[in-house]
């Protein structure tokens, strides 16, 4: 157990300071001091009280926090790995797979952090691989090979008590572990904010389990161990014009293996907006295209399901990507898309040409099933690289799929389109929209100044009155 009976107490300290005078309570827990300061003497005394009655009653200290146990309710009777894992497993269930890995992803540096000792000896990219890939994943654990099991017993055994959360400095610890890589580099802002929202979920498990008393997370303006600033907007560098749009589309058709099929796919994301897990999984039959001699050639593309891909280990069915409803709406919603006469030609050639039927998938693999993420970014890098100057490429303009998806929108509200119907066509909420995209809106100031003047203006004063 993380606790002691050998607690000695000294008298309470004075620190004059030129501004303030302070008051330090000092204890020692098996020889090592402990130490809390107060800005009056009555809150120092009244502390310093409770802990000598804690101790004449005979009770337990903790050796993580200093204090005794019941000033940490069950925090000292349970480790954080223990914890961590029990939190891993009730939620796997009711949890996307996506979800899974990135609480998996969120909880392995703050459990090397929360440790007795460093684990030095094995390699620090070996723990954090056992912990994520295995240590919280509920189906992977038990299969775990000798050498990790080797890893995850060692961790078990260092693993600090949740008591741990109830000392600042601890608390100071694991959170800067959270924001900081392997190599010492800080984590990109998105999976700060990402590890912060999964430790606020842990923790009000924790309350309802009366383990620990409080969110131990510091709020406020000066919590900024884990609160890097993130952004939403999309950074307008990354646009493509019309011109970038066609020549990497271009080459991507002209690709000796399976071009025309990853050219549909890229174009349904460059002229509808849709997400890359909503474009793998269109079935033939949500494509409503109107016949080929029709005068109106718009059509409609109906969105009710995204396959993201994940990786088969957090899966229920082990399959790369899971099958999951659109993003932000209810269970079996559905989203419809305008299909744009350009797109209508592209989608009827694909179908025509790959001979697919409703209850196919639109877009597929060589070998059928999912188009696989890995052969689309492997495609749209080399694009990048045989189309754009070298300045283009080194600079953010299209670097990620996505990107297809950033230019879609941002042209519909240059075209005029209102912002709540793109927000619906999207996908997306009037608010989120406008964050992400305000500052992409252009092409509109002309128009804009001259409805300005024309509210008209007030008369100069130094014209003379008729």
């Amino acid at each position: 157990m993380d606790t002691t009976y050998n607690v000695k107490f000294w008298k309470t300290g004075v620190n004059e300071g030129k501004r303030k005078t302070t008051y330090t309570v000092r204890w020692e827990l098996d020889g090592s001091e402990q130490r809390k300061t107060f800005i009056t003497a009555a809150l120092a005394d009244s502390f310093r009280a409770g802990l000598v009655s804690a101790a004449r009653k005979g009770e337990a200290f903790s050796l993580s926090t200093g204090l005794p146990v019941s000033y940490i309710s069950q925090a000292a009777g349970v480790t954080w790995y223990d914890f961590a894992v029990q939190f891993v497993d009730q939620l796997w269930e009711r949890t996307s797979a996506n979800n899974r890995r990135n609480v998996a992803k969120a909880l392995t540096p703050v459990t090397i952090a929360l440790l007795r000792a460093q684990p030095t000896a094995f390699k620090g990219v070996d723990v954090r691989r056992a912990l994520r890939e295995y240590a919280f994943n509920t189906r992977r654990r038990d299969e775990a090979p000798p050498e990790v099991a080797v890893i995850l017993r060692w961790v078990q055994r260092q693993s600090l008590s949740m008591a741990a959360w109830e000392d600042e400095s601890a608390v100071d610890t694991a959170l800067r572990a959270a924001g900081t890589k392997l190599d010492g580099s800080p984590v990109a802002a998105s999976s700060a904010r990402r590890t912060k929202r999964v430790l606020n979920v842990l923790f009000e498990h924790a309350i309802k389990k009366k383990v620990l008393k409080g969110n131990p997370l510091p709020k406020g303006r000066g919590a900024t161990a884990i609160a890097a600033k993130t952004s939403s907007a999309v950074d307008k560098r990354s646009l493509l014009n019309r011109e970038q749009a066609a020549k990497l589309l271009g080459w991507v058709y002209s690709r000796s293996r399976g071009g025309p099929r990853l050219h549909t796919f890229f174009a349904a994301m460059y002229y509808a907006g849709a997400r890359p897990e909503e474009v793998v999984a269109i079935d033939v039959g949500d494509v409503r295209l109107p016949d080929a001699d029709a005068g109106d050639q718009w059509g409609e593309l109906l969105l009710h399901t995204a396959h993201p891909e994940v990786g088969r280990q957090w899966t229920n069915t082990g399959e790369v990507r899971e099958q999951r409803g659109l993003k932000g709406r209810a269970a079996d919603d559905t989203r419809t898309v305008p299909c744009r006469p350009a797109l209508t030609r592209i989608l009827r050639a694909h179908i025509e040409r790959e001979g697919l039927k409703p209850g196919d998938l639109l877009m597929q693999g060589e070998k059928g099933g999912d188009l696989a993420g890995s052969v689309i970014r492997r495609a749209w890098r080399r694009a990048r690289t045989e189309v754009l100057t070298p300045y283009e490429h080194g600079s953010p303009l299209g670097r990620r799929v996505y990107d297809l998806r950033h230019t879609c929108l941002t042209n519909w509200l240059n075209a005029g389109v209102p912002a709540a119907t793109v927000a619906e066509w999207a996908g997306n909420s009037v608010p989120v929209l406008l964050a992400t995209y305000a500052r992409c809106i252009d092409g509109q100031l002309d128009d804009l100044k001259h409805r300005i003047e024309g509210a008209g203006e007030l008369p100069d004063p130094s014209s003379p009155r008729v």
